[in-house]
């Protein structure tokens, strides 16, 4: 194998893989490997989705080796630490790898065992996700199984992938209660770690209208500690000024859960992370703040926006433009404006699709007004999205 390449790209999914296509259009000659450990390729958008039961979780799933660009090379290896000094990073082998250009793509991570009791109940008892492929389907079971208690759905109070998703399929839940009959015999309840429901003012006016409809009941500052799957509770500590340290042991029938997250450890625990543990970037160029040959986007990014296959969408072409300035040493002028886009299914058939940028300004694709659910963006959701991912966005189409 190699040891030098002349743009080392860490991470092969969204984020990785759309960048590194859209830089072999560009230039086809561009000596470009990704490090990928994964044998597998997930669309995640649809997980929620799949857990309600209006998508196939097998259709969500493609081999690894199926989405890498033919011109790059593939690393089937993980990433221990870096050495960006000697514009070097370590393989889990122990392998070092040299690069002119590197860019630093490799996801968020799902921390399950913050919460104690959390990973030897997932997947049974009622404990379900949509964070993990392997669990998405578990949550159609619970849905049709629960016929009264309490349902109740969790957000961390960290940064989350698809800042939308735990709210999702808590909508599509109590959608489908109440098309069972069922919306007077289950409480649905949020219990989350952040303040506000949504951070756009148009599109939280809608949702807090629907939560008010669905009688769904909001808790907020809560932070889940540990979950008693055998026993059917919960355990939350208050992490608000006037609930901090307040514990609370909650029963349920179901509980959906979205696990603390953050950038992967070899990143938080690098001299590429800022102090919150994020590749430290220009939010605007995508370039390293310290080291100058190096790119981040996506979810290990520090850009300050919700983390979204949108948003990435958005970044891949700003990185690509200034990363080629770079290599022939021209300006860096393409800028991203924190464009991010969150498809929130309010119910089957029903979504309303936020669009905005770093000031929470919307900035919306369509002729209309999109603070309001609509069918015609649910079949954006359900079938346009995914084909468009395949198809277009992966192979740097778009």
């Amino acid at each position: 194998m190699k040891t030098h390449y002349q743009i080392l790209v860490i991470g092969g999914g969204n984020a990785g893989r759309s960048v590194s296509a859209q830089l072999l259009k560009r230039n086809k000659s561009l000596d470009i490997a990704i490090i990928e450990p994964s044998s597998k390729h997930y669309y995640q958008p649809a997980w929620s989705l799949v857990g309600a039961g209006i998508f196939k979780k097998e259709n969500t799933v493609r081999n690894e080796a199926s989405v890498i660009p033919k011109k790059a090379s593939w690393i089937k290896d993980a990433v221990r630490g870096f050495l960006p000094d000697e514009n070097k990073v370590e393989l889990s082998t122990g392998q070092l790898l040299s690069y002119d250009y590197l860019i630093v793509a490799p996801g968020i991570q799902l921390n399950w065992d913050e919460i104690k009791g959390l990973r030897d109940t997932l997947g049974k008892n009622g404990v379900c996700t949509n964070y993990e492929f392997k669990y998405a389907d578990y949550t159609w079971e619970c849905l049709k199984n629960t016929k009264s208690g309490k349902a109740i759905f969790t957000n961390p109070p960290t940064a989350v992938k698809c800042g939308g998703a735990p709210q999702k399929i808590m909508y599509l839940a109590s959608d489908y209660f109440r098309k069972q009959g069922l919306a007077d015999m289950i409480q649905v309840e949020m219990w989350s770690g952040g303040t506000r429901i949504f951070g756009v003012p148009k599109y939280e006016e809608v949702l807090k209208e629907l939560i008010e409809r669905r009688k769904i009941n909001m808790r907020f500052f809560q932070k889940l500690v540990e979950v008693d799957g055998p026993n059917k509770r919960a355990k939350f500590v208050g992490i608000g000024e006037e609930n901090k340290g307040q514990e609370s042991w909650v029963d349920f029938e179901m509980i959906h859960v979205t696990p603390p997250q953050s950038a992967p450890d070899f990143v938080r625990q690098s001299q590429l992370a800022n102090a919150a543990g994020w590749v430290d970037v220009d939010k605007y160029s995508l370039q390293h703040n310290k080291y100058k040959n190096i790119f981040s986007l996506g979810d290990a990014s520090s850009l300050p926006t919700s983390r979204t296959g949108a948003a990435v969408r958005k970044q891949a072409p700003v990185l690509v433009k200034n990363l080629m300035s770079l290599i022939v040493g021209e300006p860096l002028q393409a800028k991203y404006n924190g464009y991010t886009s969150c498809p929130i299914v309010t119910g089957y058939g029903k979504l309303m699709l936020a669009e905005f940028d770093y000031d929470n300004k919307p900035t919306e694709t369509f002729p209309f007004n999109q603070a309001k659910e609509r069918w015609s963006m649910f079949i954006l959701k359900r079938y346009i999205l995914p084909w468009l991912y395949w198809n277009q966005i992966l192979p740097g189409r778009m």
